[in-house]
């Protein structure tokens, strides 16, 4: 059992094996680190300032997790090098930002009074934005939601394509118009076809095209116009998809799109297979921005609802029992 112990067990081992290669990485360094010590002291510390940025944890959180630990270990004078672990779990957790709604058992959950609920997906091309939507829709589908998807990438045949072959998978409606199509004709059509059709959430799919920020700004803002001639409050979420194995562009790409847009929600995927694990951290401790989902696999049912909790725990989990 874990330190905090919300989720199912399913979701504890997907968790578990999805951040493996992060915990591997991490923890190996931070073994180095506290060798010979019995306590926790300035060397300790600047060590594992060093991990922690080594693990794309990111300089500004770091700073913030080493400065916490460093006003603990005074207050109580003496701290074993055994309660590091503990201690580092504790301040990660306080330090990440989830989302209000995040259901404590991993469900996924929409807001009751919003209906449809509309999410608008924003990203670069190759972060697992289209995957990322196909997941979602599968796993609202499986809460009992009715859903419909917008094909509003029509800036890539392909990216079209792929979301066509997701709504037939997991059998979900689609509305598309084909590539070289208006993103803002497709987010209209598919918000009027929602409302008369009883649907509980739209997810919208926009171009991957990683633009300055005055023609970013421009584009999206074009498409959140013309549905609110449809829906007024529309979009309810504007879901911004980040690969975590690229770590510090990550948090790069967080920058920029933030800047531009109103972002309120973060999903982080392809944590599994990467060492990176750590951007989580500073991503959400940086930007204030709630990380609701991330993807710890490539199957339809690895999308997770993300919490601080469990993540912490599952990050500082041994992974003796894992690697079996």
């Amino acid at each position: 059992m874990g330190l905090f112990g919300f989720f199912t067990k399913d979701k504890k081992e997907k968790l578990d094996k999805g951040l493996f290669v992060t915990k591997q990485s991490f923890f190996s360094k931070l073994a180095k680190a506290v060798m010979g010590k019995a306590t926790v002291d300035h060397e300790v510390l600047a060590n594992l300032e060093e991990i922690l940025i080594s693990s794309d944890v990111g300089v500004e959180t770091t700073l913030k997790i080493i400065d916490n630990i460093q006003k603990r270990v005074e207050k109580q004078h003496k701290v074993d090098t055994a309660e590091l672990k503990n201690i580092l779990r504790e301040e990660i957790a306080a330090l990440m930002i989830q989302s209000e709604t995040a259901d404590t058992k991993g469900e996924f959950q929409l807001p009751s009074a919003k209906k449809p609920y509309v999410i608008m997906v924003i990203g670069v091309n190759g972060v697992g934005k289209t995957t990322t939507i196909g997941k979602l829709a599968y796993q609202f589908k499986k809460a009992g939601k009715n859903v419909m998807l917008g094909a509003g990438d029509t800036f890539r045949a392909a990216a079209v394509e792929q979301l066509t072959i997701w709504s037939e998978r997991i059998g979900v409606s689609i509305v598309s118009q084909g590539m070289n199509a208006d993103p803002a004709s497709v987010a209209y059509d598919t918000l009027s076809s929602a409302l008369t059709k009883d649907i509980d959430v739209v997810i919208i799919d926009t171009a991957g095209r990683l633009h300055n920020k005055v023609n970013l700004m421009n584009e999206l803002g074009k498409i959140k116009k013309v549905m609110q001639k449809v829906i007024p409050d529309a979009p309810h979420e504007i879901l911004l998809v980040l690969d975590g194995s690229t770590g510090q562009n990550a948090i790069e790409q967080c920058r920029q799109f933030s800047a531009a847009t109103d972002v309120n929600a973060l999903a982080i995927t392809k944590l599994d297979g990467t060492a990176r694990g750590g951007v989580v951290i500073g991503i959400s401790d940086q930007f204030k921005i709630p990380v609701k989902y991330i993807g710890v696999g490539e199957k339809k049912e690895d999308l997770q609802v993300f919490n601080k909790y469990e993540f912490a725990d599952s990050l500082f989990k041994d992974n003796a029992d894992l690697a079996n």
